[in-house]
């Protein structure tokens, strides 16, 4: 149970329940100061806002993003009572355009994917093992559902999705599947889409369900999520102060990718070429801190989704003209 709150102050006391995947690595990486500002573009259920919130004092300030608005009904509820927190239904994409980021931020951190709420609840529609409706937007009130999409897509579109976000090697045959399908049918449940997919797609050797890779993918799709991440990242640099600094956990290789291409960008000059003029001298906008940080034993015993999770961690430079 939690403690109870004083003077209007969030209590401070971690919950029993387990801690959000690389909750230590996540606090170690941010280094939250008493007096700063900090963003938490991902909320969820405020594990890790809650872990920044112990470490601010009165003058600290923690500003918290999500675009499901059960996650924003859980900030509402648990944290709106602190003076310290400010709350903003949206993705971090568009961080830049919450007036409360504009004086700069000491810290910023982005959890991505989907979060365990979000997988457990059949009726959000983001698992193949509960049966729902074929929802999965992060946001229920924005966009189209992935049912509507797969009723009005072109065979050749969900095959490219199934394969550029998912890396599905059977996404043409899913996909002529799927259209087949949808003449006799509407796809409108997860459990038909699933039972679908394992028709079409047999069990391999890792005993993983066949659906699992495009069901990554038309969640990525739906949601725009890799298009959100490379907005984020550059708004989360742009209202970083000097010396702030970038956590972003990521649970599938497309996410790292970006983030490890995007800080390297910043922070590596890029390879010369003798052949070619000599260009402007780089000037790094960011340090990296460390590489990649993954889930130790205990963790990964404790909880299991935290076994694909990578944690990179960056720092903004002061640039000199």
């Amino acid at each position: 149970m939690r403690g109870e709150a004083q003077a209007g102050h969030l209590p401070v006391s971690q919950p029993s329940a387990h801690l959000p995947v690389l909750y230590t690595q996540v606090l170690e990486g941010l280094q939250v100061t008493e007096n700063g500002t900090y963003l938490d573009g991902t909320f969820g259920r405020g594990g890790h806002a809650r872990g920044v919130l112990q470490k601010l004092g009165q003058k600290g300030r923690l500003l918290v993003m999500d675009k499901d608005p059960e996650a924003i009904a859980v900030a509402e509820r648990d944290f709106a009572p602190d003076p310290r927190v400010s709350i903003f239904r949206s993705s971090f994409a568009d961080l830049l355009h919450w007036d409360a980021t504009a004086d700069g931020l000491d810290g910023v951190l982005f959890d991505l994917g989907v979060s365990s709420p979000q997988l457990d609840v059949a009726e959000r529609g983001f698992s193949f093992g509960k049966d729902g409706p074929l929802d999965m937007r992060m946001d229920p009130d924005s966009g189209e559902s992935a049912a509507q999409w797969l009723a009005r897509a072109e065979e050749r579109e969900i095959a490219d999705v199934l394969w550029t976000y998912g890396e599905e090697r059977a996404s043409r045959k899913i996909a002529r599947a799927i259209v087949a399908q949808r003449e006799k049918t509407p796809l409108t449940r997860t459990a038909q889409l699933a039972e679908l997919i394992n028709q079409v797609v047999p069990r391999g050797k890792d005993k993983s369900n066949p659906a699992t890779r495009s069901f990554q993918a038309i969640r990525i799709h739906i949601n725009r999520e890799l298009a959100d991440l490379e907005a984020g990242l550059d708004a989360a640099v742009a209202r970083l102060k000097p010396g702030g600094r970038l956590a972003v956990i990521s649970f599938h290789s497309l996410e790292d990718r970006i983030v490890k291409q995007y800080f390297n960008k910043l922070a590596k000059a890029p390879p010369s070429n003798r052949r070619l003029p000599e260009q402007q001298a780089f000037v790094p906008t960011l340090s990296l801190v460390g590489g990649a940080i993954k889930a130790d034993e205990d963790e990964l015993a404790a909880n299991p989704r935290s076994r694909s999770a990578v944690l990179r961690v960056a720092q903004k430079l002061e640039v000199r003209a």
